[in-house]
């Protein structure tokens, strides 16, 4: 390890926690947001506290922010309401649409209301004939009669002819409602269970009405506490080649990457790029969201293989060469013995490579002075433990950063009975130091 890894400063000597809480901290989670005007539109679940945001940008006096991995847009609103600059990238193209539409917050919201009143009875008047096809995942998800309704706010939105910013906030309430009026297993931001049932539905039309309503409200009551709010932008960009942000341009950072936990973020969504006709089936989201994002599931990966050695012997991946190969060869060798014979070899191999682009994008777009906050979960894929937080910190060391710690926040993935393996996992805050 050098000596500026083995350092370790903490940005902050009084921000890193006890690892003896009394209380689980629970700030890495959405959990509180959905309690909060703006935010609470979208359950997000891979997102953190938006109340964490706004104390560390106070804390630190941040002018400028960038969020390489921006989600539905946490780190932008709060940035939007301290009055600071914030720039935002998303590769995900239906998460990237969410986050634009939440930063509509400062339009006209008398127009939104009104406008989205006339879509919602232009809807009610719309005659969907009952053998109109549909897909089959749409069909296995909802109802006729509910079908039919949603079918009806679709058109009326095509039909009518608004405002960008109107058309998007119409999209976006459409699209937010989908998972609540399904009654099988729709949960926000999980993959769909059609297997499975839920009790508690809402009719698609007071469910746009209720949406609308409070998304009229929030933007009242947002835009009287902040006036004159920072300016804030949204990329549909990949974070390994940030072109629209400046060199040199922020001097924080404040993000959470994807976790290498096998989760795939471009299935999440198949639900709604179905029902909207971007997608037909399931295998064309690796086309349309999956190559374009940060590798951290095993769908889709199988061509690395040819190009595992050239990658592994990457100058990028030269901090941490000698233990990521001795995790490679392990699980290349364990995963003969499981049934699904899934390649996490490959998956760390890539997801370590791609954020070690990530570290030389940070360098480029950050102030000599700047302070970053990676909000990270480590992994053990087949039970083979994978030091996320090290393996990160030594390449943003790389990169040309100074010095990292980590704040572990909770114990993770110990709550199931059904867990896959026993590794102890935790979930916590990479701070690192340019």
């Amino acid at each position: 390890m050098s000596n500026k890894s083995s350092t370790q400063l903490a940005l902050f000597a009084d921000s890193v926690a006890s690892a003896n809480k009394e209380k689980e901290d629970l700030s890495s989670t959405f959990a509180d947001n959905m309690s909060l005007p703006i935010h609470r539109w979208f359950r997000y679940t891979a997102g953190f506290s938006a109340s964490w945001v706004k104390e560390l940008i106070q804390k630190t006096g941040a002018k400028r922010i960038i969020d390489p991995f921006c989600g539905s847009g946490t780190v932008l609103l709060e940035s939007a309401f301290a009055g600071i600059e914030a720039m935002g990238v998303e590769a995900h193209p239906y998460i990237f649409r969410i986050a634009s539409a939440k930063l509509c917050w400062q339009e006209d919201a008398e127009e939104f209301r009104h406008q989205a009143k006339k879509l919602l009875a232009l809807a009610q008047e719309i005659k969907i004939e009952e053998d109109t096809v549909v897909p089959v995942l749409i069909e296995k998800c909802y109802p006729l009669t509910v079908r039919i309704k949603l079918e009806a706010l679709k058109r009326a939105w095509m039909t009518i002819d608004v405002q960008d910013y109107i058309k998007e906030l119409n999209w976006f309430v459409i699209t937010s409602i989908l998972r609540l009026t399904s009654p099988v297993g729709t949960a926000q931001w999980q993959y769909v269970l059609p297997n499975k049932s839920k009790s508690n539905v809402i009719d698609p039309f007071h469910a746009f009405e209720a949406k609308v309503v409070q998304i009229y409200q929030d933007m009242k009551a947002m835009q009287q506490l902040h006036s004159t709010p920072g300016a804030t932008r949204v990329y549909l960009e990949d974070a390994r080649n940030m072109k629209s942000i400046p060199d040199e341009w922020a001097d924080l950072v404040i993000t959470s990457p994807p976790y290498a936990n096998n989760y795939d973020y471009a299935d999440a969504t198949r639900l709604e790029m179905t029902f909207w006709g971007d997608v037909s089936n399931w295998g064309e989201l690796h086309e349309k969201v999956r190559q374009y994002l940060i590798t951290a599931c095993t769908q889709n990966i199988s061509h690395l293989e040819r190009d595992a050695d050239a990658m592994l012997n990457s100058s990028l991946l030269s901090p941490i060469a000698s233990e990521l190969r001795d995790k490679y060869v392990e699980l290349s060798q364990v995963r003969l013995t499981k049934g699904g014979k899934k390649n996490y070899h490959l998956m760390i191999m890539a997801y370590f490579h791609d954020l070690s682009k990530v570290f030389y994008e940070l360098q480029r777009t950050t102030q000599p002075d700047a302070k970053m906050c990676f909000v990270i979960g480590d992994s053990a894929p087949y039970g083979v433990y994978i030091p996320v937080d090290k393996w990160l910190g030594e390449l943003a060391i790389s990169a040309g950063f100074s010095h990292y710690s980590f704040e572990k926040l909770r114990d993770r993935n110990n709550k199931w009975k059904n867990r896959k393996h026993t590794v102890p996992l935790q979930e916590g805050r990479l701070w690192i130091n340019k």
